[in-house]
């Protein structure tokens, strides 16, 4: 599924122009965007949440040279899948019927 695909389906659901649709995913997109630039956690539940995490400095290696080189630590966006959306892909766990008593 594209953006363009949801801007489509947000558009005919809820009777807005495919513009509009448009606008309010960029918006929501920018305000994902601004708030994990500023190192806050976003949460989307049952969705998921979005979070930067820390990539310490590291050496790499040049895979045509073998030399080594520097990489520098950076920050990166991470997602992590909500409850609701795990059980909506995957189903409920194996392990999560109930299990029966024994008898004595």
């Amino acid at each position: 599924m594209t953006k363009a695909d949801i801007v489509e389906s947000l558009a005919s659901e809820h009777e807005l122009s495919k513009r509009q649709a448009g606008e309010i995913l960029d918006l929501i997109l920018d305000e994902i965007t601004a708030a994990l630039k500023a190192g806050d956690k976003v949460q989307l539940i049952p969705f998921g949440s979005f979070v930067v995490r820390e990539r310490k400095a590291r050496v790499g290696r040049n895979p045509q040279t073998g030399a080594s080189i520097k990489i520098a630590a950076r920050r990166v966006p991470a997602f992590s899948a909500g409850k609701g959306l795990k059980d909506s892909v995957g189903g409920p766990k194996r392990g999560a019927a109930k299990k029966t008593a024994k008898k004595k």
